[in-house]
């Protein structure tokens, strides 16, 4: 099982970090990677063919602000799920979040909120889990325990 987290400058790190965390906590390898779809486009083209067939990658994170063309990009060269993560560097993010979400028709990328790699990680999680029983089985365990712990924080179980 392996992700990659791909995002477009080394300001947007501590954002995507959270994704790399929580990859961590389910055992799951991943590589990350600093590319730009402006700056560095055949660099880009060049490590994801390399991350797809040589090293077995399954799904792709890729975090971006402003115009955020990465996650698109990524998604264009490759089969492999994609999952863009908007950054707010302007406009609270939505400029962002649109430049994601609204792909054209055959090129789609899954989208999660702004500055939420935690949930892009954990749409990998999900979707590796199709494939990986131990993955699914750590999944389950883990939203049974999130469900236990919001309870007893609440309050719940004394009503």
């Amino acid at each position: 099982m392996r992700v990659s987290i791909i995002y477009g400058s080394k300001s947007d790190k501590d954002i995507m970090s959270k994704a790399g965390v929580l990859l961590g906590e389910f055992g799951i390898e991943y590589k990350e990677y600093i590319l730009s779809a402006h700056r560095v486009p055949e660099k880009l083209t060049e490590v994801l063919e390399k991350l797809e067939k040589e090293e077995g990658h399954e799904c792709i994170i890729a975090g971006a602000g402003l115009a955020a063309h990465l996650p698109g990009v990524i998604a264009s060269h490759t089969t492999l799920p994609v999952i863009g993560v908007p950054i707010n560097a302007a406009l609270g993010g939505m400029d962002s979040l649109l430049s994601i979400v609204q792909m054209p028709k055959s090129i789609p990328v899954a989208t999660v909120g702004i500055n939420n790699s935690f949930n892009a990680a954990m749409l990998s999680i999900q979707i590796l889990s199709l494939k990986y029983p131990e993955l699914k089985e750590k999944l389950e365990l883990y939203r049974k325990d999130m469900k236990e712990n919001f309870i007893k924080d609440s309050g719940l179980e004394e009503a």
